[in-house]
């Protein structure tokens, strides 16, 4: 028997996009089913094609990651959201798809299953802390139990010591083995007390 998690995130240019799937591939080995999704760009093709990069990632995932509906949160027994900060908030692709989900939050679906978050700011200081903590504010309206990797694994502090959640500096590149090492983690950890929290033994 096994949970079904959703990874949900925007990214602009891919860094968030490569911890959702450490993310992912830490439940995964945890023994999750996992539905990886992205919300959908709302960015208008001018401001796209200013950032190469930007540019880049978008063509690269189009067609590669499927678009995140409301059925992938009704599906899934836990949930991780991951964004990049702006101006210390999640983004607003984010938070549009986020907006969607009144019906589901009066129904009760998001009640008492865990959730948590990512990020990945230009600076270490970029404001990380503060867009994990804006998006425990939803779990925390949704009944959510939120589930932060805390100091509870190694991998949490070779990644810079975030106990929100993974965050990565921007400004580094693209993520090293390190903080992705540490999504990992953090996707194990969701699942295995989405598995506690269903009664569901737990290696």
């Amino acid at each position: 028997m096994s949970v079904k998690v959703a990874v949900v995130y925007y990214s602009a240019t891919g860094n968030v996009h490569q911890l959702a799937q450490a993310v992912a591939e830490g439940a995964e080995k945890a023994g999750a089913e996992v539905r990886l999704r992205r919300v959908p760009e709302l960015a208008p093709d001018a401001a796209i094609d200013g950032n190469p990069a930007w540019r880049a990632h978008v063509d690269a995932t189009g067609d590669k990651v499927e678009v995140a509906t409301l059925a992938d949160l009704e599906w899934a027994d836990a949930y991780a959201f991951g964004s990049p900060t702006r101006y210390g908030n999640i983004a607003a692709q984010l938070k549009q798809y986020i907006d969607t989900t009144g019906g589901l939050w009066q129904g009760g679906v998001f009640a008492d299953k865990p959730a948590t978050a990512f990020t990945s700011a230009h600076n270490v200081h970029g404001g990380n802390e503060s867009t994990l903590l804006a998006l425990y504010n939803t779990f925390h309206h949704w009944g959510s139990v939120i589930v932060s990797p805390g100091f509870t694994d190694p991998s949490v502090y070779a990644a810079g010591g975030n106990p929100y959640g993974t965050a990565h500096p921007g400004a580094n590149g693209a993520p090293e083995e390190n903080v992705l090492q540490a999504a990992r983690y953090q996707g194990e950890r969701l699942t295995k007390i989405a598995k506690r929290l269903q009664g569901i033994a737990v290696d």
